[in-house]
């Protein structure tokens, strides 16, 4: 979970590289580096932010490189320092690469291929070093200085590889060219005027191009100033597609805003805008291929994801459940493959991601489509890995997300996956006009839904002065029932992933089966209660911890409110009453801002919180 980033042609290439090295931090940062080649391979390395290596840039004399590749890391083997930060250079400093993923194998490699490397030579404890040593073995044995006996080198290294990689590799026989690979993790390719770029994302190099290869698994690419050639492992040729970006600069930039986290949070109104004026009134099934003959022969439906796509993923769990004749079951894409699914031709497979490269979603993927299934994903990232290698794809089009904890994705992954249901509803629906009478109403509340986000964003400094009383809190609970407690899991987590503060969800049902025993004047419990046939139940649960001294703070819809209420509850806050299955979004919205500023009173990082990156690219 790193990201790179390499730049070939005209321009000065430090300036290029920390750039995009800024734009992917979210993916790592424990340290950070960069190499550039001129005569030789100039290597620079930081622990700490990207902000430490550009101190140190700025204190040297500057260096007009053309070309060059950087890295910023998220430690998987070997604790963040100096010597582990990558790029990493063979023993001589004649080649270096950076790399995203895990080698696996690296002490077999390490104890048999490079068993007569001295000590001396491995200077970090990381397992990328062991393939830049690896190459260089290889580079001798081969004997030849050309582009095709280094390209050899590194297929010879990585066919001995157990593991994942994004690599970007450079040598100081080749001044103006990088050596690229790819499996299981991503990597893109940006195209400009005599400049080629590369990065782990795109949104790296969006200020200088927006025409972008998606290298694809199991390729290696070369890339010059005034060309990019693609090969499989034979080193045949391979076709490119390229894919045009539109998203707008800003889209990437704060603007004004004190943080990723808050501007993604206030977007949320403009994401589900887009998404509906795009599919809520066009032949939305045809437009991603679902046909109705194959809806009708499904009798399960796989609902897989990570953390917060997961909790999307159980808000349309039981929607699905209610339509006749079809089960349906969440799972996390981590445990997924290791509990022996029953998976089959008659299965729907729906994989969620922001980004589309998550790799345990994307074992899942793998594992669905060897066993005949299909496979719709959910994604944001047009072109990423899963998009590409699912039959069917809803783009949830919510722009780039760059907080780490995720937050207008996980509305715009709701609201994609309700307008699936209710598509395929209307077309199981049992009813003899075959028309579904629940879509009706609901999407007539669709087209209020970001006019009430807006409502409920309006109230934030009333939600600021709630986060303020209770930052201090050592100890929280979320609770709710059905869909309420799923947005509790989610905001729970929000808290956790920014604030650092132990937070727990609970079905509200669940607190007398043993955690009420923790309820006392220090503990607060958030209350989450949108759902009208089992208000009386949370509400009766919420009295229980009153009744043992607990502090409530209360999220309802306006119409529940009464005197009750405002005699049991610390905090409430409102939201506007619409459907029931989408008033929980609405609620989402507050605990969203709850934990925004929580963690900001606390002074957390909280676009970028520790121990975290964005996009889990390893296992």
């Amino acid at each position: 979970m790193c990201g790179i980033v390499g730049y070939t042609g005209f321009q000065n290439a430090t300036e290029i590289l920390m750039s995009g090295l800024k734009k992917l931090e979210y993916r790592g940062y424990d340290s950070a580096g960069i190499a550039l080649l001129t005569d030789n391979i100039n290597t620079i390395k930081s622990q700490g932010r990207v902000e430490n290596l550009k101190n140190i840039l700025d204190k040297k004399q500057n260096n007009d490189s053309k070309i060059g590749i950087a890295h910023t890391r998220w430690a998987t083997h070997g604790n963040p320092s100096d010597y582990n930060s990558h790029p990493h250079s063979s023993h001589d400093c004649k080649i270096c690469l950076v790399h995203n993923g895990i080698v696996e194998n690296y002490l077999d490699l390490k104890n048999k291929e490079l068993s007569d490397l001295s000590e001396d030579c491995i200077k970090s404890q990381t397992d990328t070093e062991i393939l830049v040593h690896l190459i260089r073995k290889f580079y001798d044995v081969n004997r030849e200085i050309s582009e095709e006996s280094f390209l050899d080198s590194i297929i010879m290294s990585l066919n001995k590889v157990k593991g994942s990689y994004a690599l970007a590799i450079i040598c100081d026989d080749f001044k103006d060219k990088i050596f690229v690979a790819r499996k299981d993790n991503p990597l893109v390719i940006g195209s400009g005027n005599k400049e080629n770029f590369l990065a782990s994302d795109s949104t790296a190099i969006l200020n200088y191009t927006r025409e972008i290869y998606f290298l694809e698994e199991n390729k290696i690419a070369i890339i010059s100033p005034n060309e990019i050639n693609t090969y499989d492992f034979n080193k045949k040729n391979v076709n490119k597609k390229i894919f045009h970006i539109d998203w707008n600069i800003e889209d990437v930039d704060k603007t004004g805003y004190d943080s990723f986290m808050l501007k993604e949070i206030f977007e949320q109104p403009k994401v589900i805008d887009n998404f509906l004026n795009i599919n809520l009134n066009s032949d939305f099934l045809k437009n991603i291929g679902l046909e109705k003959k194959y809806l009708k022969k499904i009798n399960h439906i796989y609902i897989i994801g990570c953390g917060t796509a997961y909790h999307a993923g159980l808000m349309i769990l039981n929607l699905f459940r209610n339509i006749e004749g079809l089960s349906a079951s969440c799972e996390f894409a981590s445990e997924f493959r290791y509990e022996n699914p029953v998976i089959d031709k008659n299965k729907l497979v729906i994989i969620i991601s922001q980004s589309g490269e998550t790799a345990d979603s994307l074992a899942a993927l793998r594992l669905a489509k060897k066993s005949k299934a299909k496979v719709l994903a959910v994604v944001n990232s047009v072109g990423s890995s899963i998009s590409r290698e699912a039959d069917y794809v809803i783009y949830t089009n919510a722009g780039p997300e760059i907080a780490v904890a995720s937050t207008k994705a996980f509305t715009a992954q709701v609201l994609a996956l309700y307008v699936l249901y209710l598509n395929i509803k209307k077309i199981l629906a049992k009813e003899n006009d075959g028309k579904c009478k629940e879509f009706e109403l609901i999407e007539k509340d669709l087209k209020n839904l970001s006019r009430n986000i807006r409502s409920a964003l309006k109230q934030n400094n009333k939600i600021k002065k709630v986060a303020k009383k209770y930052s201090n809190s050592k100890n929280m609970f979320y609770i709710g029932r059905n869909l309420d407690y799923i947005i509790a899991l989610e905001g729970s987590l929000k808290l956790k992933e920014i604030a650092y503060l132990f937070s727990q969800a609970y079905a509200a049902g669940e607190l007398k089966h043993g955690p009420i025993a923790l309820i006392d004047e220090n503990i607060l419990t958030i209350g989450i209660v949108t759902q009208d046939k089992i208000r009386g139940k949370t509400l009766s649960n919420l009295k229980e911890c009153k009744a043992r001294n607990g502090i409530i703070f209360l999220i309802i819809p306006e119409k529940f409110l009464d005197d009750e209420i405002l005699e049991m509850a610390d905090d409430i806050i409102l939201i506007k009453d619409m459907h029931e299955i989408l008033l929980p979004i609405l609620a989402n919205v507050v605990l969203q801002l709850f934990a925004y500023h929580v963690a900001n009173i606390l002074e957390r990082d909280i676009d970028k919180p520790k121990n975290l990156a964005k996009s889990v690219t390893v296992e």
